[in-house]
């Protein structure tokens, strides 16, 4: 399967709900809205978890990923991810960035900067 690179860098085709979403396994998308909604303070479904990553051209997406800024401005600018963006990296992702993820190195490592 070809990887699917998130605006921000993330990948979504290793995300746990993009992989429960492709499996059809409702059980752990339920068991990720538990786990996510502890750790993010928030209140989600299984539903909400459904997702077959930020570029697919059908849903369903991540409750997130109708209200993400990164998201919109990619698409606003027309780059499939924030390493083709010339402000690279803004202080919105930046800010997104501080969380410890791995999507710096995959954008840095886009961009060529690795």
């Amino acid at each position: 399967m070809e990887k699917m690179i998130a605006t921000c860098g993330l990948t979504c085709t290793e995300c746990p709900a993009n992989i429960a979403t492709k499996n059809e396994d409702t059980d752990a998308l339920e068991a990720l809205a538990r786990i996510w909604s502890e750790q993010y303070g928030a209140t989600l479904s299984a539903d909400d978890c459904t997702c077959n990553g930020c570029h697919s051209s059908v849903g369903p997406w991540m409750s997130h990923c109708t209200e993400c800024g990164i998201r919109a401005c990619g698409t606003e600018k027309g780059v499939e991810n924030c390493a083709e963006c010339t402000e690279y990296a803004c202080d919105k992702l930046v800010k997104f960035l501080e969380f410890g993820s791995e999507a710096k190195a995959t954008l840095d490592r886009l961009r060529g900067e690795s």
